[in-house]
């Protein structure tokens, strides 16, 4: 062969390998950017807790594997209904105990999830849960649970627990809201 040609088969390869590598950075740097949007300062406390970006983007697309088999479900009538009328009670509880209000909003929140076919588990995969589902709200999700936390240790006070049952508060409108747009109790 001749040697003009072996130098522009090399010249090739280097250039597709050059190519590869800038798609493949661009690919990682757009995923990157879609996590950090998506999972907020979740992504941050994920690189932080697993040690390093890669990490905790495996951990991450796990979390959405694992959501992307629920079956998310609406509920019915009846249920909406139920669940409205524990979410009132446990509103009217507030006068006599917030902190136990805040408790049973938080039970609530997590029984309604798993009643719809949210995957469960522990508090993170909760949270990745209402990213995806629900990304507004998962910044009053994580403030409420925060608030829950301190309030079970008696560190919140009743401005604070009337916070945290507001931020619950926009998380079960959402959960019990219909395809067409009507929320319970408004029937």
């Amino acid at each position: 062969m001749p040697q003009q040609f072996i130098l522009w088969l090399v010249a090739g390869a280097v250039a597709l390998v050059i190519v590869g590598l800038i798609a493949w950075s661009s690919a990682r740097r757009q995923r990157r950017k879609h996590m950090a949007e998506l999972y907020g300062h979740q992504y941050d406390r994920a690189v932080a807790e697993y040690g390093g970006v890669a990490q905790a983007e495996k951990e991450l697309a796990l979390r959405e594997k694992r959501f992307a088999k629920a079956h998310i479900v609406e509920l019915s009538l009846p249920d909406r209904d139920r669940y409205a009328e524990r979410w009132r009670s446990a509103q009217a509880h507030f006068v006599d105990d917030p902190a136990a209000a805040v408790a049973e909003a938080d039970a609530l929140i997590g029984e309604v999830m798993t009643q719809r076919g949210y995957p469960g588990g522990d508090f993170e995969q909760r949270l990745a849960d209402v990213a995806l589902a629900h990304p507004s709200l998962m910044e009053h999700y994580k403030n409420a649970c925060d608030i829950a936390h301190r309030g079970r240790e008696n560190k919140a006070g009743t401005e604070d627990l009337r916070q945290a049952m507001v931020h619950y508060r926009a998380l079960f409108e959402e959960l019990l809201v219909v395809s067409e747009g009507e929320l319970v109790g408004t029937h």
